[in-house]
């Protein structure tokens, strides 16, 4: 049995490949795709093999609506922050599920408020600490959010909310794109799934030809970020740190830095992209700014990783990373010497590269799972019977 979907996406950065590795999985099953992104998405989209609609900018909600009712798709796939989509979705009476690339990112019972970058709490200390700081985490998003969700729930004639996160616990399941193995344990809500990582790499890396640097010193990739975070300078002090180190180095900047800002050593190859998954056979480490694809992706090729933090969930993700002490964490501000001392200690830490193979044995089998397709595709001979009875497709009226 196939079925209509239509996926609506916010952003372009490093949450893309993952959300559009589940379009590609359902094209390739034989069902309908419908994308809602930004233009800047086109390409890959079409690439894809998916159907192309573009958002109107602010309109997100009205966007979803309109092509809702054009298409009447059977199941809307919105990304963590598309509540413009969710809202059209429930206002319209289709079911929506909700695709989360990386950590389950709303607070949980048991677990360290979500961007503290905190480690599982011990003792009563701890466990105040956690619901201090999750209280004020939860009042600060509140007020950056809920007034305009419930402003627009009230445009759609749906009842207000009393916490942000409320949009997204309606979902018919939270698709967590990860490893609960990667996850700290915690009490989630009945509708969170670990559907596997989506290790895909986006398809402009590509474009830029790359061989592996001469030599036989230990081969690290450096990759910060894809889209912009003021992380050209902690990019070159790594740079200058590897002047010094017997070692040879692949420096990606990513689409928002120009390599030719990167002054680097002869031993440190600097582009502008290049396939991350073919460049982790060679390697020995990976630095990195944290991001959930290329640390889960690091760590599925049996590496251990330096995070040096730069927002978002890129300290959450270091702290799971210590916890499976797969990792060492330093500060973006880290000089040259320092970031030279951390490879060395690491490359020469067979704990490390232990706790990063056992780790990745698990990652591995989750991505190469079918939690995915059993939650998208109820009827389906890959689908759980329980899911089954609870998607509720349906028939839309004329």
């Amino acid at each position: 049995m196939t079925y209509s979907y239509l996926v609506a996406l916010t952003g372009s950065g490093g949450t893309v490949p993952a959300e559009l590795g589940v379009v590609r999985r359902l094209v390739r099953r034989g069902h309908e795709v419908t994308v809602l992104a930004e233009e800047s998405l086109a390409a890959e989209v079409t690439a894809a093999g998916a159907r192309m609609r573009s958002r109107a900018g602010a309109g997100f909600a009205c966007d979803t609506a309109a092509e809702i009712d054009s298409a009447r798709p059977d199941l809307v796939l919105a990304s963590y922050f598309a509540f413009g989509a969710m809202v059209a979705a429930q206002s319209r009476g289709v079911p929506f599920s909700v695709l989360i690339p990386g950590i389950y990112p709303l607070p949980v019972e048991g677990g360290p408020p979500p961007g503290s970058g905190f480690g599982p709490a011990r003792g009563p200390l701890g466990r105040w600490r956690d619901r201090i700081i999750g209280t004020l985490v939860q009042r600060r998003w509140d007020q950056e959010l809920l007034s305009q969700l419930n402003a627009l729930r009230a445009e759609f004639d749906l009842e207000r909310l009393a916490h942000y996160q409320d949009q997204v616990q309606l979902a018919h399941r939270q698709l967590v794109l990860s490893s609960e193995a990667f996850d700290f344990p915690a009490q989630h809500p009945d509708g969170v799934r670990w559907a596997g990582p989506i290790l895909d790499d986006p398809s402009w890396t590509s474009e830029t030809p790359w061989t592996v640097p001469d030599g036989g010193d230990p081969l690290i990739l450096i990759s910060l970020s894809t889209t912009f975070q003021r992380q050209t300078d902690c990019l070159q002090r790594i740079a200058t740190a590897f002047a010094d180190l017997p070692v040879r180095g692949i420096m990606t900047t990513g689409p928002a830095i120009d390599p030719a800002v990167i002054t680097a050593p002869p031993n440190v190859t600097v582009l502008r992209t290049a396939p991350h998954h073919e460049i982790m056979r060679h390697a020995s480490l990976v630095i990195t700014h944290g991001g959930h694809n290329t640390v889960l992706k690091a760590l599925a090729a049996d590496l251990p990783l330096l995070v040096l933090p730069h927002g978002r969930d890129h300290a959450d993700n270091a702290a799971r990373l210590r916890a499976h002490r797969a990792g060492i964490t330093l500060p973006r501000t880290a000089t040259p010497p320092r970031i030279a001392r951390t490879v060395r200690r690491l490359l020469r830490s067979p704990a490390h590269y232990r706790a990063a193979a056992e780790l990745g044995r698990v990652i591995r089998r989750d991505a190469l799972g079918a939690q995915l397709l059993r939650e998208l595709e109820p009827a389906s001979d890959n689908a759980d019977p329980v899911a089954a009875r609870d998607f509720p497709v349906r028939e839309l009226e004329s």
